[in-house]
């Protein structure tokens, strides 16, 4: 009798562990599902590291896509308006011109407008509603909200968000620029992609 009793609770020793290790299994599938793309962008200023939304699949994929590219490599932010955006994408502010890349980015992306402009939200920027009146995104140009651009919500699409490196951000907006709002300091970005 000893022995089917101890037989028993090995087994059910067994049943449970395995159970547990189910579990722990799936967990860790699960949190690797629900890993988001994060993109870091290095500077002499610093770096900055970006987490990309899930629900808004088009300008992640495409944002990923021109970081693996190199894309973005090379380019500046070339619009600083204090207190409200700094901005890059735009192929005209890489400093050593790469004809190969120019032809990368698509001319525009469907509207994923679901998100606020929060501080440290990063949006695709666009044409005026009035040559754009689908609100279609850049296909490479975006901006990092400096503060929570009310004024911006539901108007474009905000794709992801900073999620380390906003005293960076911040350091940026610093920058002097001209009356056009372009830095005299063209300081080149890296991007890199973290999986």
């Amino acid at each position: 009798m000893p022995f089917v009793a101890l037989y028993a609770a090995s087994c059910l020793f067994l049943f449970l562990f395995g159970c547990e290790a189910q579990r722990a299994k799936m967990s860790q599938t699960a949190d690797s599902l629900s890993a988001k793309p994060r993109v870091l962008i290095e500077s002499s200023q610093g770096s900055i590291l970006i987490e990309l939304f899930d629900d808004t699949p088009l300008h992640r994929d495409n944002f990923v896509r021109l970081v693996k590219a190199g894309y973005y490599d090379g380019l500046w932010f070339h619009r600083i308006v204090p207190g409200f955006v700094i901005q890059t994408g735009g192929a005209e502010y890489r400093e050593k011109p790469n004809p190969a890349l120019d032809t990368l980015p698509p001319k525009s992306i469907p509207a994923e407008i679901k998100h606020s402009h929060k501080r440290g939200t990063v949006a695709a920027a666009r044409f005026d509603d009035d040559v754009n009146p689908k609100r279609e995104s850049s296909g490479s140009q975006f901006f990092i909200n400096l503060n929570d651009n009310r004024s911006y919500n539901g108007k474009y699409t905000v794709f992801g968000k900073v999620i380390d490196g906003m005293d960076v951000v911040d350091k940026f907006e610093k920058l002097p620029r001209d009356g056009m709002n372009i830095p005299y300091a063209h300081i080149e970005l890296k991007f890199k992609l973290i999986e």
